[in-house]
């Protein structure tokens, strides 16, 4: 299924009054605990909502707007609030359905027409994970592609459709971003990796099996597998869970390796290029990195492409080179923690883009520590 021609059942949106609710609605606080001003979605549980006001319901915000929503695959009502630093919001549900749909922001898809790539994108950036065919043919592309993006619609299936159909290259800059990320046999833009007790980095490969769990308006997830690995006296086989929402600048992740039969080192990356060697920055107190990558063809006039990562469960976060230069990658920014068998490693990465929707190294510093605080400090919901 492609991402474009998702308008999710699951989702209402605005367009609807507010007004006259039923008795059997309720009232939704949303409450922002943290320093800063929060832009985000929320959360409730549907079970929470669906026996008072049954299905389909309306959320509205206080001036009595219409408030897009998602049901997600686990259950949860998402919806996009905007709270300021210290303060709470009220929303209504109302029993009744809203008559339009919102536009699709998340969304994702796979494309075996391109070697089995996966990629998925929000309003912000868009992203691909590598396939079994692509690897079959021995190229060794183990981490996440990045591609930029200065339009908040969906823009991953054109791309795909006039680079492969016509001499279109999504390498060139037509109008809304490019892909001009280098991965290589690296941890690309932000995966994680198995640690070996020599120190050496486990990778992963291309992806074995995938399952979309959420396809939009607001969240997109996807389930990735891998095949199994020898990890010292265990096989293992590695799944993540990949979350991207409306209007987030990282995506969160959740790596699960099946077949631990102990305590095991794992680490989230982000490759540096030898060409910006020292612009990395890391922050041992939200333990968060940030890199300001020159894209694979520096001289060219592609901007910067921000690259940045939040790792709560690390215990360390350090640069360590490579053992031998991958063409032009140099080195790893690394967050290493330990998982206990059954345990998931969580973290969240990510990137903006210079002639996108980030213009210079502080506005992306500020936007990541804000991702952390968020992870750190999330929102709350009560009825």
């Amino acid at each position: 299924m492609k991402p474009a021609s998702i308008i999710a059942a699951v989702a209402a949106l605005a367009g609807a009054s507010c007004s006259g609710g039923a008795p059997a609605g309720l009232t939704l606080t949303v409450a922002n605990r943290s320093g800063i001003d929060r832009s985000e979605l929320a959360s409730v549980p549907l079970a929470s909502i669906a026996p008072r006001t049954g299905m389909p319901f309306t959320i509205c915000d206080a001036a009595g707007d219409t408030v897009p929503y998602q049901i997600t695959h686990d259950s949860l009502v998402v919806f996009m609030v905007r709270v300021a630093a210290a303060d709470s919001a009220i929303f209504s549900v109302t029993p009744g359905a809203s008559l339009a749909v919102a536009d699709t922001l998340a969304c994702g898809g796979f494309y075996p027409e391109r070697k089995d790539d996966f990629a998925w994108e929000n309003d912000r950036a868009a992203y691909r994970a590598y396939g079994p065919a692509l690897q079959a043919l021995g190229e060794q592309s183990y981490g996440y592609d990045v591609w930029t993006k200065s339009v908040a619609h969906p823009v991953v299936e054109r791309r795909y459709r006039m680079h492969l159909s016509s001499p279109v290259s999504y390498h060139e800059d037509h109008g809304d971003g490019m892909d001009v990320y280098s991965v290589g046999p690296t941890l690309g833009g932000g995966a994680a990796a198995l640690v070996d007790s020599t120190g050496a980095l486990v990778y992963p490969r291309s992806f074995a099996e995938y399952e979309i769990l959420d396809n939009g308006p607001l969240r997109f997830a996807v389930r990735l597998t891998y095949a199994p690995v020898v990890f010292g006296s265990d096989t293992v086989a590695e799944q993540r869970v990949i979350t991207l929402d409306a209007g987030a600048d990282l995506n969160r992740t959740e790596v699960l390796y099946r077949g631990l039969t102990r305590p095991a080192r794992v680490a989230a990356g982000i490759v540096v290029h030898r060409a910006a060697a020292e612009a990395w920055s890391i922050d041992p107190t939200t333990r968060s990195a940030t890199y300001a990558d020159p894209t694979d063809n520096p001289d060219a006039g592609n901007g910067i492409i921000w690259l940045g990562m939040v790792a709560p469960q690390a215990d360390s976060l350090a640069l360590r080179p490579l053992p031998a230069p991958a063409g032009e990658a140099v080195a790893h920014i690394l967050a290493e923690g330990t998982v206990e068998p059954g345990q998931t490693f969580v973290y969240s990465w990510g990137s903006g883009w210079s002639k996108g929707f980030v213009p210079d190294s502080a506005t992306w510093a500020t936007l990541v520590r804000r991702a952390a605080i968020s992870i750190d400090q999330p929102l709350t919901v009560t009825m």
